[in-house]
């Protein structure tokens, strides 16, 4: 069907409903428990609708069958007025319906991107002039126009996720799904797509189904819908859903921050109701501040930095650059003269927009990118203008990664790394023999006795049943299974520094507390140092000690979380952001009331109530 066909028969259909599910019911092979359990739903043409559940509770599942790419067990859908029980109507569903999934590269099919986002309207039969309109309307939707000539497989994970959503972009679809398609992306990334998702509904008509683990994407839909093991357990409006925090925790989910904040603070007497937005609730303290004759000031508390000594797991480094694929028309400066220290013992956290260079400068860590002068056949370079650039420095605890003698087996089994991605380190045909591969490598005398205890011990400090998944194929678990699989298979060889890239993006708020708690756990009892690299800038402030911020292969900010956040208008401007109670901060500021805090959720509560109580006595 082509394009002018599929728009003259849209405009004949102004008010219809786009997607109509009637008890719709899918099991996953070998699998006796309903992935979909007699879900019924109506999604009307022009509707913007989140959805939100626990992982594994059925939301992926159910975008699937909506796009045809699963065939139900049972019940009716219906898509743009298509039955897909008759299979000959998949196709032209897939005209109407586009998906953006979590993992960009199930969705890559082209060396470059430009091809790549051309691949959905050559096949639609679209015009050449149109595609290469479209193409360029894509990309500057994404803000990616000068990555067009590139290779997909050569960016990083989040500049992946823009070209996957600009390719589905491409298509025109009249109905967009989005299955956690903004995990991945840095805060104005998220920002970007969410804001050309909101103007496709509004603007155009498209009708929007947005899977998401973050509430405040949620809190844009017309209605949101809750899911709990295969079944629609709550819907309404975003207002009404997130209202109800009871209900929510009983299907494993949390109320957003901001209304976990006013909650305390109306336990600690100030008067504040359920709010949704940062403005709303700073509203509701400044008026409550007013009543009382709160003090419109308080003095910020100095920030004592406190001496830490040398350790013996200290990470050092000094003009760190790296190039992939030097020397090559693809050549891209990932790393460009990187100084950093990281003391041990701290809970590190390395911040920085998509494509900055955070996951380059991690593999280094451990040495899965090497140094060039660690490297085999490095030859020094020619000295230019008499001088030759310094060459790059790096020593994690007793290893110099700089020698070529350093025992680099060694150093990983000390330096463990989880990956963006937990499914690319998984590979065994078995839970027990995922976890058990590095603990074989890494120690070769160790006995079979002591390899199934370890793994044993590894699989339960994730919160995994060992006797129920440790004989499982790891690819049959859900994705927060794989991740905890991927962090067990890391921790079984006791690691001195454990670093993790992204570990909570596309969990459940559950599924995030639960992985920091493990990582702290882990922090207090054996592991000198951990390293998080996220886009969350509120599990910075929740987690960690100190933090630094990649820009453009480089360092520009190193510090404690206060001290960086404090720095808002910079964060932003490098495409960053700001933990939720530092926005609020800055709008109780705008009014003149000055919080000083460290910006997690339990320091900026008690010290609004402490303001309070201070100011109450003094009157």
């Amino acid at each position: 069907m082509q394009q002018s066909e599929r728009a003259e028969n849209t405009s004949e259909k102004e008010d219809f409903t786009a997607i109509r599910l009637d008890k719709v019911k899918y099991f996953y092979p070998e699998c006796s428990v309903p992935a979909v359990n007699d879900v019924s739903l109506c999604v009307e043409k022009g509707e913007f609708v989140s959805i939100i559940g626990h992982n594994g509770s059925g939301k992926s599942t159910l975008a699937r069958l909506i796009c045809g790419l699963a065939e139900a067990d049972g019940g009716k859908i219906e898509v743009w007025g298509y039955d897909l029980s008759d299979y000959k109507n998949v196709n032209a569903v897939r005209m109407h319906a586009g998906i953006v999934f979590q993992n960009p590269d199930n969705q890559m099919v082209a060396s470059i991107v430009e091809d790549d986002l051309a691949f959905g309207p050559e096949n639609l039969g679209t015009e050449r002039e149109e595609i290469g309109r479209r193409i360029d309307w894509a990309l500057k939707a994404v803000d990616m126009e000068k990555y067009r000539h590139s290779t997909p497989f050569r960016l990083s994970g989040g500049q992946k996720q823009r070209i996957a959503v600009a390719g589905v972009l491409a298509i025109k679809p009249d109905i967009l799904i989005l299955d956690e398609s903004t995990a991945m992306l840095d805060p104005r990334g998220r920002r970007e797509v969410i804001d050309v998702v909101r103007r496709l509904n509004k603007e155009e008509g498209m009708t929007i189904l947005l899977i998401t683990h973050f509430m405040e994407e949620a809190l844009l839909a017309d209605r949101t819908i809750v899911m709990n093991k295969g079944e629609i357990v709550m819907q309404g409006s975003p207002q009404e859903i997130f209202e109800n925090g009871d209900a929510l925790k009983t299907f494993n989910l949390t109320l957003p921050e901001i209304s976990q904040i006013a909650n305390s603070l109306s336990e600690g007497g100030i008067p504040t109701s359920p709010c949704l937005h940062p403005e709303e609730l700073a509203s509701q303290i400044l008026s409550a501040a007013n009543e009382r004759k709160i003090s419109h000031s308080a003095a910020a508390a100095e920030s004592v930095e406190s001496a830490i000594s040398a350790g013996e797991w200290d990470i050092d480094i000094s003009d760190l650059t790296y190039t992939y694929s030097a020397k090559s028309p693809f050549a891209s400066k990932a790393l460009n003269g990187v100084n950093l220290h990281i003391s041990e013992g701290e809970f590190f956290g390395i911040i920085g927009h998509t494509g900055s260079g955070k996951s380059t400068l991690v593999q280094h860590f451990n040495a899965l990118i090497k140094l060039p002068q660690a490297q085999k056949r490095y030859k020094p370079p020619k000295k230019r203008d008499g001088q030759s650039a310094p060459l790059p420095a790096m020593k994690v605890g007793p290893y110099n990664l700089a020698d070529k003698k350093c025992d680099f087996l060694k150093l990983r089994a000390d330096v463990g790394m989880v990956f963006q991605y937990p499914e690319y380190q998984l590979f065994a045909e078995t839970v027990f023999d995922d976890v058990a591969f590095g603990l074989k490598n890494f120690f070769k005398d160790i006995t079979k006795e002591e390899i199934e205890e370890r793994v044993r011990a590894a699989i339960e400090a994730v919160g995994l049943d060992y006797a129920e998944v440790a004989q499982k194929s790891p690819f049959d678990l859900s994705g927060g299974q794989k991740r905890r699989v991927a962090i067990a298979g890391v921790i079984v060889s006791r690691p001195k520094i454990l670093i993790l890239d992204e570990p909570a993006a596309g969990l459940d708020p559950l599924g995030k507390k639960e992985i920091m708690e493990l990582l702290h756990a882990l922090h207090a009892q054996w592991c000198r140092t951990v390293i998080i690299v996220s886009h969350d800038m509120d599990e910075i402030a929740e987690n960690c000690t100190k933090a630094c911020v990649v820009s453009e292969g480089k360092i520009v900010a190193c510090g404690e979380p206060r001290e960086l956040f404090s720095r808002d208008e910079e964060l932003i401007a490098l495409g960053l952001d700001v933990p939720l109670t530092a926005k609020i901060c800055r709008c109780l500021a705008d009014g003149g009331l000055y919080v000083d805090c460290d910006y997690t959720a339990n320091g900026f509560s008690s010290a609004v109530i402490n303001l309070f109580k201070g100011g109450a006595e003094n009157a």
